[in-house]
Order: C-alpha cells, then structure tokens, then sequence
C-alpha cells in the first residue's frame, strides 16, 4: 500500500473522530501569551467547536493519533474487524498540524484520540510524547485534551495529566453487562479505577505543602467521560443513575452523551436503527437539572424514559400540577428552580431584587425569565395564572406538532 500523504491521513483520522463527544474545553486556564513567548489561546474559526459556560466558543483540531487498533469494540468504527481506511500520524505530524492549524488561526487547541496500537501503554507513551513537544519545543500554551487509556501504567497518566489541560476516559456504555457483550476486551472495573486514580492526582495537585509550595499541576480542567445512548437496552434512568454515581465518585467535569450512531462495516450485534438524536438532548437537559437544580432521578426519569415531547424540568411540573403556582416573593430558592423558564441565574437575581421590593409579572422577564415557559406555574404581584392551570392544557401548547416530531 502506498504511504499516505498528511492531508490524507488528516482526513480519515479526523471523521474518525467525530464520533467522540466529549470534547470540551471548560475550566481550562488561560495561559498569558502577552509576553510573545507562546502560542495558543486564540480565538477563531476551527475544526471542533466546544463550548465554554461562559458562553464563548472554543476551536480544536480534533484528530485521532491512529485508527488502528487490537480490540474489537462492536460500536467502534475502528475496531479490529472493521474494514475501514487506516491510517496513523507520527508524533511529529501531529505536533506539525496542530501548530500549522493554530498559526492559520483555525485552532485554539487540540483533542486527541487514539486507537490502541501494539499496547495501551505504548500509544499513551506516544500521545504523551506528542503533548509534551508541544508544550516544552514548541511552547504551546493553548488547550490540550488527551483522551486516556484506562490500562496505561500510572506513571503515564501522571505524565499525561502534566501537560494536558484535561483527560478523558470513556465509560462507553451505561452497564457492565452491555460493556462485556459489546466490548468484551474492556474492563469496566479497571476504566473506574483509572477515573479514580485521575480524580487522586488532581486533589494532590491542589494540596498545598507545610513549607507553602503547591505540587505540579494536573488536568487543571478536571475529566470527563463519554456514554453511548441506545446501542444497548439501557433506559435512561440507568444512564442518568451512572452519570450521578461517577459525578459523586471521580468528580467529573462533565459526562457526555453520544447518540448511538450507525458506522462504516457495523457489527450485528449493534441496532440497525440509531435512538432520535431529541433523547441525547434530553438527556443533557436532565443531567444538567440533576447538578444543579436539585432534582433526583426518580423524579425526572422514574418512569424509565425521559418525555421526548418536553424538556424534562417542564415534564415534571406538569406531572406534579399541585405544587403550583409558585409565589415568586416568597418561596425558597429550592422552589423557584423547579419553576419552568427560571435558570439559576434568574433565581439568583429574583432573590435578591425580592429582598428590595415586591416583584411584579413584568420584573420577572427583566430578570431573565422565559415567560412564555414560567406564566402558568407562577403567582407575583398583579399576576396569577388563573385558568392556566390544566395540565393537559398546557402539554398540547407546549409539546411540539407531530410533524416536527417526525424529524427529531
């Protein structure tokens, strides 16, 4: 076979990596490159974009380093069987791109990936090998996600977690039993206890000494993880009791969830058709509640499946009409975030414009309130919801018509 050029490689290996979502860049630090000495931490237009929850976009080359690889994953477009296009960048290929991109202003960072070439620790010493050049030779300052192998020796992750800004180690699917059947060659155990041993390395990078001095630094944007939703059985109450489980016990940055998609070659042991790509939303929609506005997963999720119809804050309310309407000038806080159409933001501005004042209807919008979501599940001053009451009222105006249904 002939050798493949750059661009070649770049191709296959970059939609190769499409598939993987947890690319973000949240919580990295923002290197000063004032002095001239360094390069990154640019904006602009990119390969993958991610995005802050401040809002701003960052860009990424998204590559893998190679999609060889000794296991046989049936979701897995690289797996061994498969009989896709190979190909693998060298280190210095991708430290050539990933500054070549960055001086063209395409990038800000990288994210890379691999498939497991000869043994896991011989590709995490390579993806290793890759960071560190670009961070010592080349005095690359911009963002760095090196996607981990859970059986990589501890000495690399180490290493790893030095010049990265963050790691990622994939769960891959919401049970063991899906993991074994699907992925027999992966150990669910052991991608735990590498999560774990990550989660270790970070709160002693944090730990100040006796004598003042603060260890190395080590994936100061913390880990993540990614899950694929629907290429087994699991519903998504599994899938949400895992995520809370690996949030409380590797504190997590974020868990990632990537619609089954159906790949090059597929295996027959994976569905012939993908879930709607509205259940990975809905999916983010409840995780997000679940961290931060006090809900539990039986009451998001205990019927098994998430509403595809509703957003699932809005799914409860409706489930449990008596709790409302909500009095905004007097209710705790926990209350107000369960109100559809107030974020924690409008919650913390509400409570402390309330301590002033009374609130009227027209304050709440000012505020930053989605009223057309919040009027029926809300009293204040001059306003009550009157007949906006009736539950099954309000699904038919806020589910969506059946057509656009049809597309999601």
């Amino acid at each position: 076979m002939a050798a493949r050029s750059l661009q070649q490689k770049l191709a296959i290996l970059a939609d190769a990596a499409k598939y993987d979502a947890s690319c973000a860049s949240s919580g990295g630090e923002r290197r000063d490159s004032r002095d001239g000495r360094g390069l990154g931490s640019s904006g602009g237009a990119g390969i993958c974009h991610a995005y802050a929850p401040d809002g701003r976009c960052i860009s990424l080359l998204k590559i893998l380093m190679t999609n060889f690889c000794i296991y046989d994953c049936a979701y897995c477009v690289s797996r061994a069987s498969s009989r896709v296009e190979r190909a693998r960048f060298t280190v210095e290929e991708v430290v050539r791109l990933t500054i070549e991109f960055y001086r063209r202003n395409y990038i800000e960072g990288l994210f890379l990936s691999s498939g497991i070439i000869r043994s896991p620790d011989d590709t995490m010493a390579d993806m290793v090998r890759i960071a560190r050049t670009l961070r010592e030779r080349e005095n690359f300052r911009g963002y760095i996600h090196l996607k981990t192998i859970p059986d990589a020796s501890p000495e690399l992750i180490d290493e790893a977690g030095r010049w990265a800004d963050r790691l990622s180690i994939n769960i891959e699917l919401p049970t063991e039993a899906g993991l074994r059947r699907l992925a027999p060659e992966k150990d669910a155990g052991g991608i735990r206890r590498a999560m774990a041993e990550v989660r270790l390395r970070r709160e002693a990078s944090r730990e100040v000494t006796h004598t003042g001095r603060r260890p190395a630094r080590f994936a100061p944007a913390g880990q993540s993880t990614q899950v694929i939703v629907g290429a087994d059985g699991a519903d998504d109450r599994t899938i949400l009791s895992q995520s809370v489980a690996l949030y409380a016990s590797y504190g997590l940055s974020r868990v990632y969830y990537s619609a089954f998609s159906p790949i090059p070659d597929a295996s027959k042991a994976l569905p012939l058709v993908r879930p709607p790509l509205m259940r990975e939303h809905r999916l983010y929609q409840a995780d997000w509640l679940l961290r931060f506005y006090g809900f539990g997963v039986e009451e998001i999720a205990g019927g098994g499946m998430l509403d595809l119809d509703l957003d699932p804050k809005l799914a409860w309310a409706l489930a449990n009409r008596e709790v409302f309407p909500v009095d905004v000038n007097r209710a705790p806080r926990e209350m107000l975030l369960r109100v559809p159409g107030f974020g924690t933001k409008t919650v913390q501005r509400l409570l402390a414009a309330r301590r002033h004042r009374r609130l009227r209807y027209e304050d709440l919008a000012a505020l930053g309130a989605v009223m057309r979501h919040a009027r029926p599940f809300v009293v204040a001053a001059g306003w009550s919801p009157r007949g906006l009451t009736d539950a099954a009222a309000l699904r038919a105006r806020f589910a969506p018509p059946p057509e656009q249904l049809s597309l999601l």
